[in-house]
């Protein structure tokens, strides 16, 4: 059977298994295109309550946790670790990178759907784990490239500590997205039309193939291969009659 297909099944079964029993259910870490796919079953599920997160607010990579405290008679948290992977001589450290990182979590033989965001800052990976394999990767993950690293959990940060943002004004014809993408990355329109053909551009984790798409203010458009930014629409129109939109980009 397509696996899409099996996970849309995955979706519901866990839904109705949450809503029949009373009981939370989580999937495991979600890319944007399982998002989308989730977002096509949505209306099989109407009326199940639904959680999507994952450890941070401004997380791309979540899981969805089915139920609530008035569904479940009791509150229930995300199976979510955060790890604090630090080297131990951060003056002889390598400079490290989201795929340094990555490419030594996989190493591990641990599965991409219990890894989440990886945040490098100061050169400090954040690493958001499912809770199922949060004690072997702090066993585990000692090194990555030539880098001794001491690992720590935090059990808590601030909200948006992690995913600092630009504002950026930009100035277009229209409130298309193609238009909008191209200032946001300084592309050609041309080169912004063509992620839609190959299936790049995500709005809150729901795939756009149009690209005469209207953001929604607050929307959060993923631009793969780009990053990503959160619309936060028209400000005022300019002299030349072009329309003034604030975005706010990822860094």
């Amino acid at each position: 059977m397509d696996e899409q297909l099996l996970l849309r099944k995955r979706f519901v079964e866990l839904a109705k298994k949450s809503y029949n029993n009373g009981i939370y259910l989580y999937t495991d870490f979600l890319g944007l295109m399982e998002q989308s796919l989730f977002e096509e079953i949505k209306n099989e599920i109407s009326g199940i309550p639904y959680t999507l997160f994952g450890g941070a607010e401004g997380a791309e990579r979540v899981m969805i946790g089915f139920g609530s405290q008035e569904l479940c008679g009791y509150s229930s948290e995300f199976p979510i670790s955060l790890i604090k992977a630090e080297p131990i001589s951060p003056k002889f450290a390598d400079k490290l990178t989201h795929r340094d990182f990555l490419g030594a979590i996989m190493n591990l033989g641990i599965s991409r759907e219990t890894v989440g965001d990886i945040i490098i800052k100061d050169n400090i990976g954040y690493i958001f784990v499912s809770l199922k394999v949060c004690d072997f990767v702090m066993g585990e993950l000692t090194r990555v490239k030539k880098t001794d690293l001491k690992l720590s959990l935090i059990t808590s940060i601030p909200s948006g500590e992690l995913f600092s943002t630009q504002q950026k004004r930009i100035q277009v014809s229209g409130e298309r997205l193609d238009a909008v993408i191209a200032k946001a990355y300084n592309l050609s329109r041309e080169k912004a039309q063509d992620l839609f053909v190959k299936k790049l551009i995500f709005a809150d984790g729901k795939q756009i193939t149009s690209p005469s798409y209207r953001p929604k203010v607050k929307e959060i458009i993923s631009v793969r291969g780009y990053g990503r930014f959160s619309y936060e629409g028209y400000e005022s129109t300019s002299k030349k009659g072009k329309q003034n939109i604030l975005i706010n980009i990822y860094t």
